[in-house]
């Protein structure tokens, strides 16, 4: 008997090691956390899992949410609610229950110094307590009911009323709003903080798995779109064209199979009229990306409606790279595209046209002997040179007719980052890239940029400070000299695809896009910046990059 209860002794012994050692851990990183401005000190420390996890005191979200919070031992589940919302999780379980809905989760709720602990961005996505991580100086600072990030709404002017005398009253003092420390070498905040949400293979939105269900697809958006404000973004750039058909009712082009899983299907309500007034109503700018003349993202047709291009127009169609492209040697496919994008234009109150850099393909065969023969009014010799005029004939008559009907409604592309290298053209930028937009794409951004047939340039630099073919910082400095007095935007496209994808050392951290963005305030051409993509930067998160943005937009 009395060796029974020795061998129970060792085994709760040798279960509480675990929980010893990470209160030493929490100790040895010596997190400290505030609520609201005001210093929090918890009986127990936050500390940092060993799957990269925050867990904070339960008591912590309970005084910043107002949320109740019950501990049942016998089920050793913590029940965390607040409103109609009710979160159950479990210890040692790898999903919680939210609503009654299985959700996974990398790290349940751990009992430390008798304490309960809580993986606290789960918690507080849940809840809605914003959450600001500083690496550097491991702080957490949580804001209760303060949303971080965001434009504010514009203010409505007074009514003029009476001077009518009232007695005095004396106003009580309210203590200041807390603020973000600010960050080393930041200045003026830029007036573009944009992600690009790619609807392509279902990559930010709507999922595959709410095809066809309106509600589900409502709710994403509105989901994405809330994170994407509180990480301190003001505008998106949401791909409305993905391949030749659409995420809005056409008379021109099919819907998309994004929408339903299947091409043509009418998914029974009008995405992009819900996508901009839900953008519009958080004060956000609505920006709409057109896939100008890439058809399909495979070769194949039989998945394709009826209307789509490469069917209605098989002589449009030239296939290069395992994928369907519309010529833009051929003017009328270049009308077909325009007449698109004016289908949005007139119909839907949005704040701009997005162009992304499909146009002629990169480093491939693309037939277009028989076009360059009869769609060459100009006799123009060169192929290269008759194929940049195709795209420069494009761009200019698209900026002329969106502003001929909306003169407010800005016109933008976003093409690959290199214009030139240096060793091709000594004008162009001090870099050795493979490929480049001029010689490669027939994309001639210097003379759309001169000729003023766009309103702002997004350049697409998705290289590191470090990486020595085309290095982030001396490629800003190019696009600020080609802007330069011109009265053309510079946004800088920024790769935060790339943090904990790449495998080199730069992208391990989220550190290389706040060293990029520090980069760009040094130039007052530089207007802001575009962030490819949605889902990497507030769903995937790697190493909190929505926290660091959180903390950089707001100092």
């Amino acid at each position: 008997m009395n060796y029974r209860k020795w061998m129970l002794g060792v085994l709760v012994l040798l279960l509480c090691l675990p929980i010893g050692m990470t209160g030493v851990r929490a100790a040895a990183l010596q997190i400290t956390i505030e609520l609201d401005g005001e210093t929090l000190s918890p009986d127990v420390p936050p500390y940092i899992t060993s799957s990269n996890v925050t867990m904070v005191p339960a008591g912590v979200v309970s005084k910043g949410l107002g949320a109740a919070v019950e501990w049942d031992q016998n089920t050793r589940t913590a029940t965390i609610s607040k409103g109609e919302n009710v979160l159950k999780l479990t210890s040692g379980l790898k999903t919680a229950l939210v609503n009654d809905n299985a959700v996974g989760l990398d790290t349940s709720v751990q009992i430390v110094q008798g304490r309960v602990m809580v993986p606290l961005r789960f918690v507080s996505e849940q809840l809605g307590l914003q959450v600001v991580w500083n690496q550097a100086a491991k702080h957490i600072a949580l804001y209760s009911n303060a949303e971080i990030g965001g434009p504010s709404t514009p203010s409505v002017p007074a009514v003029p009323t009476p001077n009518v005398p009232t007695p005095a009253v004396p106003k009580p003092t309210v203590p200041p709003t807390p603020t973000v420390p600010s960050i080393p070498g930041a200045k003026t905040s830029k007036e573009m903080k944009g992600a690009w949400i790619s609807t392509v293979f279902n990559l930010d939105w709507p999922s595959t798995s709410s095809a066809g269900n309106e509600t589900k697809q409502k709710k994403e958006f509105d989901t994405l779109l809330d994170k994407l404000q509180s990480a301190g973004f003001n505008a998106v750039f949401v791909q409305v064209r993905p391949s030749g058909d659409s995420l809005y009712p056409s008379v021109l082009v099919p819907w998309s199979k994004v929408l339903t899983g299947t091409q043509g299907k009418n998914p029974g309500y009008d995405p992009l009229e819900y996508m901009v007034s839900a953008t519009h109503n958080r004060g956000m700018q609505f920006h709409a990306w057109f896939n100008p003349f890439r058809a399909t993202t495979d070769a194949s047709t039989s998945g394709l409606a009826s209307n789509h291009v490469a069917k209605a127009h098989p002589e449009w169609v030239v296939s290069a790279e395992n994928k369907l492209y519309i010529n833009p040697g051929i003017p009328e496919a270049r009308q077909h595209i325009i007449d698109t994008v004016m289908e949005v234009v007139k119909g839907y109150d949005i704040d701009g046209v997005h162009l992304d850099d499909y146009f002629y393909p990169s480093g491939v065969s693309f037939a277009d002997d028989e076009a360059f023969k009869a769609y060459n009014p100009k006799a123009i010799s060169s192929k290269g040179d008759w194929r940049r005029d195709n795209i420069n004939d494009f761009i200019s008559r698209l900026g002329q007719a969106i502003h001929g009907v909306k003169s407010n409604v800005s016109f933008g592309v976003s093409p690959f980052g290199v214009w030139r290298n240096k060793k091709a053209d000594s004008t162009g930028s001090d870099t050795t890239a493979g490929v480049s937009a001029y010689d490669d794409m027939y994309a001639d951004t210097r003379t759309w940029i001169r000729s003023g047939w766009i309103d702002y340039i997004a350049p697409q630099i998705y290289w590191s400070l470090s990486f020595s073919a085309a290095r982030y910082d001396k490629l800003v400095d190019w696009w600020v000299n080609e802007v330069k007095g011109t009265g053309v935007k510079l946004y800088i496209g920024q790769a935060t695809y790339k943090v904990g994808t790449d495998k080199s050392a730069e992208w391990q951290s989220g550190e290389q896009i706040i060293n990029q963005l520090k980069y760009n305030e040094k130039y007052d051409e530089v207007a802001g910046s575009i962030m490819f993509r949605a889902n990497d930067i507030v769903t995937r998160d790697p190493f909190g990059l929505a926290s660091l943005l959180t903390f950089y937009f707001k100092s």
